[in-house]
């Protein structure tokens, strides 16, 4: 059974009092929270095992390189993907995506070839592109959504031709909840002659992921919102395709040979992993995808679904508020609009009364402004979250309506 409130105890800042009141946090979106079993464990290793991995022959070194490496197989068993060498640790997915942007991309376009995103990608999934079609000549398309934030096949279809060469896309919109059909579309982008690299920040936080099942040929995320640290990221590229692209970065721990004339590379992972590793941040990156699939991705689904539905209704309760974002394959992600009311003075009053939701254009502004809007209020559902901090939510909306209509 799925004890939310039992999995909150995990959770030391939810345990916070903000002016002697809880805090009612839907920001998961963003960052996520952090249990105990994440920072308990990045605390034993600095602790107890901390040096540089890959880099000694001493006790506490050769501790750190084996937990290390065991947070790889980690990342592999959450993606499901085919061997631990197809796993790359970076920063974070922007890092991993610019990581594809100067490689592969690089490496393999040429004026004339298209890249293909949706109108629904983060800047993280579209200003890459855009830098690295400036430098080779190749044309970034760019596909419409409906007007409620549902994916359109038939545009999909439409606007990948053979001059696509990569399908850039996200698995679920940061702005709208939106959820994308990846193995639908990868199935499509390989009959096109084109890859696919999947932005799965969002998606990663609420649903399970299976990249052979997608047969997508990237995939990025990031640890800081699957219930992990800041600073690391993954990057998933078949091994095929990674074996044949250059370096991204040189120096320590990245080659084969060196010579003052000439330097030979090492092998997939390591030539993409240079300098000293965010080893204890990638071992509690690893912790927080042990604590998501010790739940049971599952039951993470089946729990989230129930709030997204709870929270769609509540929120037409508030008047004069529009959702932003309505299809129906959605995640628990609620952007939203009042007429007449500034979204920051709608977080302000929302802040006084202990309710933590996001506003502006999410990084996301062509989205955004796409859809009419140049700034929008966001609240965002975690594993943690429960009808009552939706009910603080729409609670505090009442309020700052009433306030702001009465000024």
């Amino acid at each position: 059974m799925y004890d939310v409130w039992q999995i909150r105890k995990d959770f030391p800042i939810l345990q916070h009092m903000v002016n002697g009141r809880p805090v009612a946090f839907l920001d998961t979106a963003a960052s996520a929270q952090k249990p105990y079993q994440v920072l308990d464990k990045m605390r034993m290793v600095y602790e107890t095992a901390y040096a540089n991995a890959h880099r000694g022959s001493y006790t506490f070194a050769e501790e750190i390189t084996t937990e290390f490496e065991a947070a790889r197989q980690t990342v592999q068993k959450f993606l499901n993907a085919k061997e631990p060498r197809e796993i790359v640790f970076t920063r974070n997915a922007t890092e991993s995506i610019n990581l594809v942007a100067a490689t592969w991309a690089m490496q393999n376009l040429r004026s004339g070839d298209e890249i293909l995103i949706s109108q629904a990608e983060h800047h993280a999934n579209l200003v890459p592109w855009q830098n690295i079609c400036e430098i080779t000549g190749a044309k970034l398309v760019v596909f419409p959504i409906a007007d409620d934030g549902s994916y359109i096949k038939e545009e999909y279809e439409k606007h990948l031709n053979e001059h696509t060469k990569l399908v850039a896309i996200t698995a679920m919109s940061n702005v709208l909840g939106t959820v994308f059909p990846i193995k639908e579309m990868a199935k499509k982008a390989h009959d096109a002659g084109a890859e696919i690299l999947v932005d799965a920040c969002q998606y990663a936080v609420h649903n399970k992921i299976d990249v052979q099942d997608w047969d997508c040929d990237f995939l990025a995320f990031s640890g800081h919102k699957t219930y992990g640290p800041t600073g690391i990221g993954a990057l998933y590229g078949k091994a095929e395709i990674m074996e044949n692209m250059p370096p991204y970065q040189f120096g320590g721990d990245m080659i084969d040979h060196v010579t003052y004339q000439h330097t030979s590379f090492a092998d997939i992972p390591a030539r993409f992993e240079a300098g000293t590793a965010a080893s204890v941040q990638a071992i509690g990156m690893a912790e927080g995808l042990k604590y998501m699939l010790a739940l049971g991705m599952e039951n993470i689904e089946a729990h989230e679904a129930e709030l997204t539905h709870y929270a769609t209704m509540r929120l037409n309760e508030v008047p004069h508020l529009t959702q932003v974002g309505t299809a129906k394959n959605k995640g628990g992600v609620f952007s939203f609009d009042i007429s007449g009311i500034h979204p920051q003075d709608l977080a302000f009053v929302l802040n006084k009364e202990n309710v933590a939701v996001r506003t502006g254009h999410h990084c996301a502004e062509p989205l955004v402004n796409r859809l009419g809007y140049t700034s929008l209020a966001r609240a965002s559902l975690g594993l943690y979250s429960t009808k009552e901090d939706i009910d603080a939510l729409v609670t505090a909306l009442l309020k700052a309506e009433r306030f702001f209509r009465e000024e």
